[in-house]
Order: structure tokens, then C-alpha cells, then sequence
């Protein structure tokens, strides 16, 4: 074993029986590299990424090539997850210079950490276009002896470049409407009108697009936004990328039809596809998109949940196939866990096999369209082929007997299923991702009451879920007394520093918890966390918020995201927590940021719109104006009255719902509420600005007020 044994990260113990002398990112590798006057091999990855796996076991399992690592580097392995910091910085050098990135990412540094060449996966011999790893790492120690001022003169000028591409000038006023319609432009210029989503294979989940073209309609009426949004996360549930036997989503598709997923699941991706699934939901008033946010909820509930009620980070793609379970050396392969043979469906569920394999897709021979490693040979993908009214048309039965066929099947494979080897887990609690998914859940738990009878009932799992792993990142991840947010927890242990992302995540999670609860507490702890939040990374000088502190030297750039890519930026979630914060707490402060943020990327929003798309959700909910909606007095009848609210498409509002116990707290921090109260029943208060209508109880006269 080496020394990444003593490590708590998942990544890092997976490479701790490498005969590569491994260190974990810190001043023991550091010095080592200065006083032997060696470059760094840098790899990040993270604990569920297959090409990660292909590299560890074609090359730093490998005897050989781990000799010449040791020989001429100082290898360090981080786990980009832990310390997305670090990933930053170089994963911007891998990019600037080959125009791609991806993990494992593989840099090379000066002792000093400056980079000088880089890339991502590597095989370990010439193959496919690449050059191989051992080539690769014998050309640089080479070069690195014969030719020092060269490789040193290159490492000072990428980072000087680097440093100058994080300056970004300000905008003189903040974008407005025309920059919203420019953006929906894009992505209707882009969008792929036979197989649904944005360009072409590969094919990315990015829910904030959704969210954005959701808001848009909600704003302006824009059908053609809505119906983008729709169509995609229709064709997403429709296709591989969905585990139809067990729930939630898979990391993104290969190919342009939705089909062949990249297996690995994700708690950011069920997080915010749940979010996106229910406003669809609202906004198209369909129930196939809650029932898919719902199963994908309860997936998240069944096995991604530690006992302590905080979420879990990952499930792999790879792990044994079944027919080698017993095989104590047989080497995983990437989706054994979810796909099936022919033979198998037959002999499972006997006379019903048939409609089954119609309804997924299921072929004799198998019907994976594009296995590049050879590892869905005479298996099959499953994606619904068919719909239950052609299936009952074609078996001249029912649609509801076809239903039901089809829930008893899915409940036996699912069943059979739990008796292959399962993919590895990533146990550790991430406090960014638990704060989106705690917004998922509570989302669910305030809207289903509205779309669905007894939706009431139906709620408290979701909710109790959310509440839980709140709770827990308050008593394991929050330093009450120091104020100190930490990002990671796994064995017992809560480690490392959270960034901006943890606490602008973990604010939006408390303001959906608050709205679903009415618990002042997590109000109370959102506005602790903005303004400890702004005391760490607000930018004073050109407006936004940095990533990190810049407290940590060994991390060369401080940098501010500017990408709403697979995760939203910090800037992006903390311009929609203000907007929202704004509009409950008097902060002339937050006002302020908002707008020096939106005008800080406001080049962005007016030319490429579509690269900062949960920024133009932001500056969407900013030109919409926030509207707060205050529920007072009997809590049977203000319930009827939140029902009418969970029905509508409201993404502008702030819905407080003031129960008896919080009143007082409340009021403290919102003194306009000291005086809203209820005579008789219920009653809702609709207001903007702090200005509100006259009281209504009736929820007809409320529905046409939100209409």
C-alpha cells in the first residue's frame, strides 16, 4: 500500500495498492519535488469515472510504468470532487491548450505548480490517435533535463495567461430583456428537432437550460421555450440515460437519440433533473414529469441515503458482470449492473417477456447502436421503445392492463437485479450536492399536494428527506461558533473548507426547505450562511463571487466560474438566493450585488447566453420581479391555499407560509409580517416589493390573482 491509505477520500483509496509512489495534494509532495528537482504528474479524477478506472488499471497498476514514474516524478493524485480548487486551475490549462477536457485529467508542473503540458486519458501505448503515457512521460523527463529555461519560459506564460483570462470587465448597466430573447434564440438554434436536446452526440444533461427556457415561458408566455424544455426532458426519461428498472439518471448519453447512456449516477444530476421535471410539471400540467421526478426522488431515498439522512455522492458505472460474479478476479465492465439478455427477460418473466422486451427495446442479439469497448456484445440498453397504447392496440388488451403488466415486471427485474454485484458507491456527503438535492425534495414536498390527490400524505417522505439532511449537514458539516460551512464528511470525519458553491448550494436547498416548512430556523441559517458567504468570497472590486478564499497558496489562480455547466456557477445561485433573500430580509447590501453580478456578466448574457444559462434564469427572475406570497391562520384552510399555489407555475415567487410557532421569530427578521394575520380561516397575502394586494381566502379569487 502507499501513502494514500491514510487518505478519506473514495478516489484516493481506490489508487492506494498502486505500486505508483502516490501523494495526496500538500507540502510533502511539494518539497520533494523541489529538493530532487523533479516536474509533478498531476491526475485528477474523481471515484465513479470509467475512463479514470481504464487509466488506473492500464497504467498505474502496471509494474512498468509505474517505474518510471517513480524514476522521474513526483506523482500527486487529487480527487476533483474534494478539491474542485485545484481541478480549476489546471482543468483551464488542459482546456486553453488542447480545446477539450475531461477526466482523469493528467498536467504536468513545475515544482513551483506551475503547468506545462497536460491532457486527459492516456493509453498506455500509442493507440486510437493518442500518444502513449509512457511515451509521453519519457519525452518529458527528457526534456525537463535537456531543455529546463524552455519548459520553465512555457510554465510562466500559460499561468500569466491564465491569470489575465480571469480578468473580466463589468458591464456599464444591467441586461435586459433583449439579451433573454437572444439567449432562447440560441438554444432554438441549436436545438435538435428529430431526437430532442441542445447540438449533437454527445449528448449532456445541463438542467439549468430548462430551467431557463421554463422561466422564460413563465415570463413571457414563450410556448417555444416551454416546448424545448419539455421535449427534452421527455426524450431524456424516454431513453437510456433513464434506469427504467430502478430509478434516477445516468451521467450523460453517447450518442444524439438518447440511447447508449455513460452509466455513472450522479447526486447533482437526480438533484437538478428533479427540479426540472417539476416545474415541467407545473408548466405543462402533464403528470408523466412528476411521476419521473418521483421515481427518481425515490431511487435517491433507497440508495443514495446514509443512515444519518445525508446523500451520498455517486454510484459507478462499472462493476462485474453477472455471469462473473463468482470469479473473484473478473474485472468490471461499464453498465453490467443494468443490462440484460434476451434469454434472461424470457426465463424471469415467462409469459409476459414478450410485451416487455416490445415496451424496452430488447432484441435476441442485443441492441446497443454504439459499444466502442466491446463490453454490450449480445446485451441490450433499456429505453422504452414503445408506448403502453401501441403495446395494448397490437395485444388487444387495455392500456391499464398493460400498465399493470408492466410495474409487475419492472418489480421482478428489479428484484432479480439486486442479486448482481452491485456498482461501487461514493459514501462521502458533499455538502454543495446535498444542498441541491435537499432543494429537490423539499420542491417535491410543497408541490405535490397541489398535483396530485392526496398529494398531502404523499409529501411527508419527501420532506421528512429534505428536513433530514439538513439537519445533518447542521450538526456534522456547520461550525456554529466560527461560522465555518465544511464540504466533506465520510468515516466519521468532516474535512476541508466548503467553497462558494457549498454555501450558495446549501442557501437555495434552506430557502425550498423554508418555503416547504415554514421553519424559520433555516431561514434563520441561509442568511447566516449569505452573509458568511460574502465575508469569504464576495469580490469587492469587479462584483461576483471567487470559488475559494484565496487563503490556500498552493492553489496559483483565484478563480470566479463563468460556465453554468453540469453545476451552476456560485455566482449564478447566489444572484437567485439574494433576488429571493432580498425580498424577506431588508439588505440595501444584497441589492447591490445582485446587480454589480448581473452587469459583471453581462457580456455573457448579451453574446453567449447560452454558456450562463442559470445567470439568464437569474436576470429572468430579476426583470420578472419577485413576488412573496405570505399564508396566514388555520393551517386546514391555508393548506387549500398552498394547493392552489403548488399548481401554478409561480418560479417568481417566495411563498412564506406563517405557522403560529414561527410567528414571532419570523417577524423579527420580517417586520412587514408582524401585522398579517387571518380573522377568520385562512388567508394569503400576494406581494411585490414589499407592497401587498388586498387579503384574499378564497383560493378561486387567489388562482386568477397568480394567473
Amino acid at each position: 500500500m502507499n501513502r494514500l491509505a491514510r487518505e478519506r477520500s473514495p478516489y484516493l483509496l481506490q489508487h492506494a495498492h498502486n505500486p505508483v509512489d502516490w501523494f495526496a495534494w500538500g507540502d510533502e509532495a511539494f518539497t520533494k519535488a523541489a529538493s530532487e528537482d523533479k516536474p509533478i504528474f498531476l491526475s485528477v479524477g474523481y471515484s465513479t469515472c470509467h475512463w479514470c478506472h481504464v487509466m488506473e488499471h492500464e497504467s498505474f497498476e502496471n509494474d512498468a510504468v509505474a517505474a518510471v514514474l517513480n524514476e522521474h516524478y513526483v506523482s500527486i493524485k487529487v480527487d476533483r470532487e474534494e478539491r474542485p480548487d485545484v481541478d480549476r486551475v489546471y482543468m483551464s490549462f488542459v482546456q486553453a491548450t488542447t480545446g477539450s477536457g475531461g477526466w482523469p485529467m493528467s498536467v504536468w508542473l513545475t515544482p513551483e505548480l506551475k503547468p506545462f503540458y497536460g491532457g486527459t486519458y492516456f493509453p498506455p501505448s500509442s493507440r486510437w490517435g493518442r500518444p502513449g503515457f509512457v511515451d509521453i512521460l519519457q519525452e518529458i523527463a527528457r526534456v525537463w533535463h535537456v531543455d529546463r529555461d524552455k519548459v520553465l519560459t512555457s510554465a510562466q506564460a500559460m499561468t500569466t495567461q491564465l491569470k489575465q483570462v480571469e480578468q473580466t470587465a463589468a458591464a456599464a448597466t444591467v441586461p435586459g430583456t433583449d439579451a433573454l430573447a437572444r439567449t432562447v434564440a440560441q438554444f432554438w438554434e441549436a436545438f435538435d428537432w428529430r431526437n430532442s436536446g441542445f447540438g449533437d452526440a454527445p449528448k449532456f444533461p445541463r438542467p439549468c437550460e430548462l430551467l431557463f427556457l421554463l422561466r422564460e415561458y413563465a415570463r413571457t408566455g414563450a410556448v417555444d421555450a416551454r416546448d424545448m424544455a419539455l421535449r427534452t426532458l421527455r426524450a431524456m426519461s424516454l431513453g437510456g440515460m433513464r434506469d427504467h428498472i430502478g430509478g434516477g439518471f445516468h451521467r450523460y448519453s453517447v450518442d444524439a437519440q438518447w440511447r447508449v447512456p455513460h452509466f455513472e449516477k450522479m447526486l447533482y444530476d437526480q438533484a437538478q433533473l428533479t427540479l426540472a421535471y417539476i416545474e415541467a410539471a407545473q408548466a405543462s400540467g402533464d403528470r408523466f414529469y412528476l411521476d419521473v421526478a418521483e421515481d427518481t426522488l425515490q431511487y435517491v431515498m433507497r440508495q443514495m441515503t446514509g443512515e444519518g439522512g445525508g446523500f451520498y455522492s455517486a454510484e459507478d458505472a462499472d462493476s462485474v458482470p453477472p455471469e462473473n460474479a463468482d470469479d473473484p478476479a473478473a474485472h468490471k465492465s461499464e453498465g453490467a449492473f443494468y443490462l440484460w439478455r434476451s434469454e434472461e427477460v424470457d426465463a424471469l418473466l415467462g409469459a409476459d417477456a414478450d410485451i416487455v422486451k416490445a415496451r424496452f427495446g430488447i432484441e435476441l442479439h442485443g441492441n446497443a447502436p454504439q459499444d466502442p469497448q466491446q463490453e454490450f456484445t449480445g446485451k441490450n440498453l433499456l429505453y422504452v421503445a414503445q408506448s403502453v397504447d401501441d403495446l395494448a392496440q397490437k395485444s388487444q388488451r387495455t392500456a391499464e392492463d398493460i400498465a399493470a403488466l408492466l410495474e409487475r415486471a419492472r418489480l421482478r427485474m428489479f428484484q432479480a437485479r439486486l442479486d448482481r454485484p452491485r456498482p461501487y458507491l461514493d459514501d462521502k456527503v458533499l455538502t454543495s450536492w446535498n444542498g441541491l438535492m435537499i432543494a429537490a425534495f423539499a420542491r417535491m414536498a410543497r408541490v405535490l399536494p397541489g398535483l396530485m390527490e392526496n398529494g398531502q400524505a404523499a409529501a411527508v417522505p419527501y420532506l421528512r428527506a429534505a428536513q433530514g439532511a439538513a439537519g445533518f449537514i447542521r450538526a456534522r458539516l456547520w461550525r456554529a461558533d466560527s461560522k465555518t460551512l465544511l464540504r466533506r464528511f465520510r468515516d466519521g470525519h468532516a474535512e476541508i473548507d466548503a467553497y462558494a458553491e457549498d454555501h450558495a448550494y446549501l442557501i437555495f436547498g434552506l430557502l425550498e426547505l423554508f418555503q416547504a416548512d415554514g421553519d424559520s430556523a433555516w431561514l434563520e441559517w441561509a442568511v447566516t450562511l449569505q452573509r458568511r458567504q460574502d465575508e469569504l468570497f464576495w469580490d469587492e472590486a469587479d462584483g461576483g463571487w471567487f470559488s475559494t478564499t484565496g487563503r490556500d497558496k498552493t492553489v496559483l489562480l483565484r478563480m470566479k466560474e463563468d460556465y453554468d455547466g453540469a453545476e451552476p456557477t456560485a455566482s449564478s445561485v447566489s444572484v437567485l438566493n439574494l433576488l429571493m433573500l432580498s425580498h424577506l430580509v431588508d439588505n440595501p447590501q444584497w441589492s447591490e450585488r445582485i446587480e454589480r453580478t448581473l452587469r459583471l456578466f453581462g457580456a455573457r448574457l448579451e453574446q453567449t447566453g447560452r454558456a450562463v444559462p442559470m445567470m439568464a434564469a437569474a436576470l429572468s427572475t430579476a426583470v420578472a420581479g419577485v413576488q412573496q406570497i405570505v399564508l396566514v391562520g388555520d393551517e386546514a384552510d391555508r393548506q387549500r391555499l398552498a394547493r392552489v399555489i403548488a399548481r401554478r407555475y409561480v418560479p417568481f415567487a417566495m411563498t412564506i407560509d406563517v405557522r403560529e410557532e414561527h410567528r414571532d421569530r419570523l417577524a423579527v427578521m420580517m417586520p412587514f409580517m408582524a401585522a398579517m394575520r387571518s380573522s377568520r380561516g385562512a388567508a394569503a397575502y400576494v406581494c411585490r416589493n414589499f407592497t401587498c394586494q388586498a387579503l384574499v381566502s378564497a383560493p378561486e379569487i387567489l388562482e386568477g390573482l397568480l394567473a
